[in-house]
């Protein structure tokens, strides 16, 4: 059974030696450097349309 995602999730991943955070909201995902506002991010209906250049 799945859950419905009605509010943002936010994750830590690293990346080599480097922290980002990932966020998963309704309106699409968003990274960030660790502690920063301001990273790339895409709609849900950009990303399945595999469209990943750019920001939303």
């Amino acid at each position: 059974m799945t859950t419905k995602l009605d509010k943002t999730i936010k994750r830590e991943i690293a990346i080599g030696d480097q922290l980002y955070t990932v966020q998963i909201s309704p309106a699409g995902l968003k990274i960030t450097p660790k502690g920063g506002r301001k990273g790339p991010e895409w709609s849900w209906n950009r990303l399945l349309q595999g469209d990943m250049s750019g920001m939303a």
